[in-house]
């Protein structure tokens, strides 16, 4: 298991708290072999022995002795942590299939599943204190915003921690994604191809990378189709079905001419959709209709709706997989953190009766 540590100002030593990254980089090897030499493993050569003591020296790092005295146990838990309330997390298919996957993987490889919603500030404190109490073995997070520090924190504590998802094309977690770029750009050529060309976007919260993407797929697809941007044409929904209800009343308000709307998720447009009825736009014939997920909401919906398929449930079981690596090499001395640190999965146009 890695370790946090704390320095003081002392003989020109940084301030802060130095990473055991930072004692990697300053060393020249990488964070498993720091891992190792602080745990006293016999796998590390003299000289990268000495290379790492001299680091820790120099920028003050100090192991959390808590933490290395429970380096060799295990509790054989996983924590799945999901920062939204009750409500979304149960309405929503995606939340349901990736947990399906992370647990069928974990079941697997007998390690027991601990889930976690995190609402609020104190929540978060809460469940920090937990964690550095060593009750998990590792972190799987998802649902992450940009601002969200818990990923820097569990990493802080010495914790293995894997992402769905990213908070920015420059993350240093690791992460297992799907190619949002990829479905926003193919959404929009197949309206393109359909003959449409006032081409809306609902998209989700644009503090989360998900949705940045998504929205750069889609003007990506404008572009390579010869389309001018039109901001109009953009709306910003939350990822609920009301989120797109506000979403495509505002659309039609600004833009009464458009004819098809691509939705960043299948929830919100199946709100998008009773907005369309209520105003008397039939679909397809008015406005084509292209979500994301191919979750049982786009199968359900009148009529069934083309939606981008994420491998969700795969996603699901990678994350979890990419952790137990983590785990057993960390603890077992091995090179885990030297392991792809990054997955991007394929997205699949499925093509229904919506456009």
């Amino acid at each position: 298991m890695s370790y946090e540590g704390s320095s003081a100002v002392v003989n020109g030593r940084q301030n802060g708290r130095p990473t055991l990254e930072q004692v990697a980089a300053r060393a020249g090897v990488g964070r498993g072999t720091v891992s190792r030499v602080i745990n006293g493993s016999p796998r590390v050569s003299e000289q990268t022995r000495t290379a790492v003591a001299r680091a820790v020296a120099e920028l003050g790092y100090v192991p959390n002795q808590a933490a290395r005295a429970l380096a060799g146990s295990r509790t054989d838990a996983i924590a799945l942590v999901i920062p939204e309330a009750e409500a979304r997390l149960f309405a929503e298919p995606y939340f349901l299939d990736l947990i399906r996957g992370v647990s069928a993987e974990l079941a697997d490889a007998d390690k027991q599943l601990l889930l976690t919603l995190v609402r609020s500030e104190q929540e978060r404190q809460r469940f920090e204190q937990y964690l550095a109490a060593q009750r998990v073995d590792g972190v799987l997070l998802a649902s992450v915003h940009g601002d969200d520090p818990l990923p820097d924190r569990i990493r802080e504590l010495g914790l293995p921690v894997v992402m769905n998802g990213r908070r920015s094309e420059a993350e240093p977690v690791p992460y297992v994604d799907s190619d949002n770029i990829g479905a926003g750009r193919a959404a929009v050529a197949h309206l393109v191809g359909g003959g449409r060309s006032r081409i809306a976007t609902v998209t989700g919260p644009l503090d989360m990378y998900v949705a940045r993407a998504r929205l750069g797929g889609y003007r990506a697809g404008l572009a390579e189709a010869g389309h001018a941007p039109d901001e109009a044409l953009v709306s910003a929904g939350d990822f609920t079905e009301e989120g797109g209800r506000r979403a495509m009343r505002l659309l039609l308000d600004r833009r009464p001419d458009l004819d098809a709307v691509f939705v960043a998720s299948d929830v919100m447009a199946a709100g998008a959709r009773g907005v369309l009825r209520e105003a008397g736009r039939r679909v397809p014939e008015d406005v084509a209709l292209v979500g994301v997920d191919d979750s049982a909401v786009a199968r359900l919906m009148d009529p069934p709706l083309t939606s981008v398929r994420q491998p969700i449930e795969e996603m699901g079981r990678t994350m979890a997989r990419m952790l137990i690596r983590e785990i057993h090499g960390i603890q077992e001395g091995g090179e885990a953190s030297e392991e792809p640190r990054r997955h991007v999965l394929p997205t699949e146009l499925i093509v229904r009766e919506s456009c």
